[in-house]
């Protein structure tokens, strides 16, 4: 994710708020993308994107024996710190460039939770990934459907233009949309092998919170989510 277009400042401190109990995030993204991860009793997890730690709680909860977290916005850094307290290894880190700090092989697991669409330089950080899980490892990313942006943007099915979803009210969040063909493509041309695919649907708490919103998600697909393995 570039600096510009990390969540910074107030835009940052909406998205955290959002983040924690949307049905968007909460209760579709994040239970589909857990399921994915199965379990990670004692596993060595990377946050990639991790904004304000939301992900990062969940795997220490579940038993993960290490989680780091990487993001590109101090201000959603600053709340993954308050969330998670001073144990577990934050690093604010600009996506587009090699995250050289981490080691080779010394992870288990590599999280991409809805930041994949945002990068420009997917190849070398599909790259960096590849170098920092350990063989057998496992990869999850997560990332806007293909026909939702379709639906919601309009023209052809096989643009891939850079959009400005809005967000609250003067706020936008930008990403680049992309084919199937394309985000599959990439992830396995970078040497991952496809393990599982999902769409998420709302859970069940969802329709409390908002049941039109649930409907919707229930009927319209979303987000995107795999599961992949380095040989």
């Amino acid at each position: 994710m570039r600096a510009e277009t990390a969540y910074h400042g107030e835009l940052g401190e909406r998205f955290a708020a959002h983040a924690t109990d949307s049905v968007y995030n909460a209760h579709t993204d994040r239970p589909a993308m857990l399921e994915l991860a199965g379990d990670v009793t004692g596993a060595r997890v990377l946050d990639l994107g991790c904004g304000a730690g939301h992900y990062a709680a969940e795997f220490l909860a579940r038993g993960a024996s290490r989680v780091v977290g990487v993001d590109g916005s101090e201000t959603l850094l600053r709340a993954a710190r308050e969330r998670l307290g001073e144990d577990v290894e934050l690093h604010r880190h600009d996506l587009e460039e090699p995250p050289t700090f981490l080691p080779d092989a010394s992870f288990d697991l590599v999280v991409m939770a809805l930041v994949y669409h945002h990068v420009e330089a997917r190849g070398h950080l599909l790259a960096e990934v590849r170098r920092v899980l350990r063989p057998g490892g496992t990869l999850l990313v997560s990332t806007t459907h293909p026909t939702a942006d379709w639906m919601w943007a309009g023209g052809s099915y096989f643009s891939e233009e850079r959009v400005d979803l809005p967000f609250g009210e003067g706020f936008a969040i930008t990403y680049r949309r992309m084919t199937l063909e394309t985000f599959l493509g990439e992830l396995l041309d970078a040497g991952f092998v496809l393990e599982r695919l999902v769409e998420p649907r709302a859970a069940e708490e969802a329709r409390r919170i908002d049941p039109g919103r649930y409907d919707r998600l229930n009927t319209n697909p979303v987000f995107l989510a795999v599961r992949l393995r380095r040989p």
